[in-house]
């Protein structure tokens, strides 16, 4: 597992941590019952308070991304029932909406924004 956190970015730090370790679970990269890090070892590891660790973590199991085993630490959730690419095809379709309604607000037509999104795709 593989994080790199960038302090000065405006993001929070566990929304970084968790942004990184789902895209590792969505890509394959991390696998179905792997184990993670403890969470003070990964507070360690990035330099980071414990508690932001934690709250990286939780979010992640709350997403059904990971789970957590009493004592014994968090592993990666099984994903081959869809929750990872249910989440991506969310957070696509809510990004688009979000893109819509900007679109709208500044008076972009429909068909500019199908044309400037088919540009961006490389059609």
């Amino acid at each position: 597992m593989h994080v790199i956190l960038n302090f000065e970015s405006g993001v929070p730090i566990y929304e970084q941590i968790k942004s990184q370790i789902r895209g590792q679970i969505i890509s394959g990269e991390l696998k179905s019952g792997e184990m993670l890090p403890s969470i003070r070892t990964l507070a360690k590891g990035l330099k980071i308070g414990v508690i932001t660790a934690k709250r990286a973590y939780d979010d992640l199991c709350a997403e059904g991304f990971c789970y957590s085993m009493q004592g014994k630490g968090i592993y990666i959730a099984n994903t081959a029932d869809g929750i990872a690419a249910g989440y991506a095809d969310n957070e696509i379709r809510c990004r688009i909406k979000s893109l819509v309604d900007y679109a709208d607000s500044n008076s972009v037509g429909r068909e500019k924004l199908k044309a400037l999104f088919n540009e961006a795709v490389g059609e």
